[in-house]
């Protein structure tokens, strides 16, 4: 990989809605470089999507529940931990799932609409699956930073600042 395409990896991270103008002039590439460079970036798959962070907290016909599920399983001979892994992530609750170190080998993040609908896919759909030997759910209550992004900022102190 490229010092240019690491610098413009750091910069649509931030931001991906950057224009192709304005990030060719903080690299000094040119935007036809610039457009081939995330098409190259793509087609490799160092780039898997572009997204947006939203705080359904403030949109309530919208609002759900996110929990993170810590699973135990015993890893099969030869696959490991992956093949449990790929039946996991197959289920379209599943917001993202991690290979973990500690206690648990796997945590889960799903959302739902209520905490019954997580409730059901635990008993029913994760809890069935031959290699799970155990799972502790916890349950997200507020969101204060996701992927950098502070959510809920306290407003800023207007007062007058005063020293002796």
């Amino acid at each position: 990989m490229t010092d240019k395409e690491l610098e413009i990896l750091r910069i649509i991270e931030e931001d991906a809605r950057i224009d192709l103008n304005t990030l060719a002039k903080m690299t000094s590439i040119n935007e036809e470089e610039i457009k081939a460079i995330l098409k190259k970036l793509e087609e490799k798959k160092v780039i898997l999507n572009y997204s947006t962070v939203v705080d359904w907290s403030k949109v309530p016909q919208a609002e759900q529940v996110t929990a993170m599920i810590d699973v135990k399983v015993t890893p099969k001979r030869g696959v490991g931990f992956d093949e449990v892994a790929e039946r996991i992530y197959r289920f379209s609750e599943v917001q993202a799932l991690y290979l973990m170190s500690g206690a648990y080998d796997l945590q889960v993040v799903i959302e739902g609409k209520t905490m019954q609908e997580i409730a059901r896919f635990v008993s029913e759909k994760l809890s069935s699956i031959d290699s799970v030997i155990s799972t502790t759910t916890h349950f997200q209550l507020k969101k204060y930073k996701h992927d950098g992004i502070v959510f809920e900022e306290g407003e800023e102190d207007r007062r007058i600042v005063v020293t002796p």
